[in-house]
């Protein structure tokens, strides 16, 4: 498997916070139903189509307030494991990286492997700005 980081970022929050929004699926509900086709979510599991394709997740594991890992809820084409890494440093500081494990044949490496460390820093820059802006 091999393994993509984000670049880490800075959240102006507390860690407490952010565990609580991002470890259940269901608080993306206002957010990405109308950006995805048939989203549907519970605590631990959601369901949509991207690009007409079918995606299942499941919440595999959470460590309050520092680590929850998704894994694909069913057949998928790519065997993988995200994690979200949350460590705070200050009361309202907390650091966030994301991290993916996935196997990929060596052809799908080589042609997707820049491109995944780009999407996971864009995907940890929005979120981070996401918490950065909202009026808690």
């Amino acid at each position: 498997m091999e393994k993509y980081e984000s670049k880490q970022v800075q959240i102006r929050r507390p860690a407490a916070l952010i565990y609580r929004t991002l470890s259940d699926f269901s608080n993306f509900t206002p957010i990405l139903q109308d950006k995805v086709e048939a989203w549907e979510a519970t605590a631990d599991t959601c369901s949509f189509r991207a690009k007409g394709f079918p995606v299942k997740l499941r919440i595999l594991e959470r460590e309050e307030n520092s680590l929850v890992k998704i894994i694909p809820d069913g057949e998928s084409p790519f065997q993988f494991t995200f994690w979200l890494q949350l460590k705070e440093v200050a009361e309202c500081d907390t650091r966030m990286r994301l991290v993916l494990h996935i196997d990929l044949n060596m052809m799908m490496k080589m042609m997707l492997g820049g491109k995944i460390r780009e999407a996971l820093d864009q995907i940890a820059d929005q979120i981070a700005t996401s918490f950065n802006n909202a009026p808690y």
